[in-house]
């Protein structure tokens, strides 16, 4: 049912985080590995780099692409700099155990698993390109 005052709808996520990479495919296997992600969709170009990549943590969906393409979105993107993608975790205990599954794949942990003051368990990680990955119990819009 939408809210289209609100543009709010239930059911599937709406918001879809795009990330490029010098080497997307490195960043496909740290994110499938490391953070648990599942490749949905993988599309390359003639010359083999990844035009276009769905990945999928839980109901949720993060796109990315190599860096460097042609096109209005890459010409839109060619300067852009990290990016901060947050994926909502089940229980405090699931972020604990996410921790440990990407710092044994090497990943740079910022912050370890700590208990925010508004109620979450939360940790932050970085990935080789430098994007940031917030994984916490908060869930933006629920009640």
């Amino acid at each position: 049912m939408a809210d289209t005052a609100h543009g709010r709808t239930s059911g599937a996520p709406t918001v879809f985080p795009t990330v490029l990479y010098e080497d997307a495919r490195a960043a496909i296997r740290t994110l499938t590995q490391a953070l648990g992600f599942v490749e949905e969709a993988v599309y390359e170009g003639e010359d083999g780099r990844v035009v276009h990549a769905e990945l999928s943590l839980g109901n949720g969906r993060v796109m990315l692409g190599s860096r460097g393409r042609e096109g209005a979105f890459a010409r839109a993107m060619a300067g852009a700099g990290p990016a901060c993608v947050y994926v909502v975790l089940p229980s405090a205990d699931a972020v604990d155990a996410h921790h440990a599954r990407a710092a044994a794949h090497g990943m740079e942990i910022l912050v370890p698993p700590a208990d925010q003051e508004y109620g979450s368990r939360e940790y932050l990680a970085r990935d080789a390109e430098g994007n940031v990955w917030s994984f916490g119990t908060y869930a933006p819009g629920r009640a």
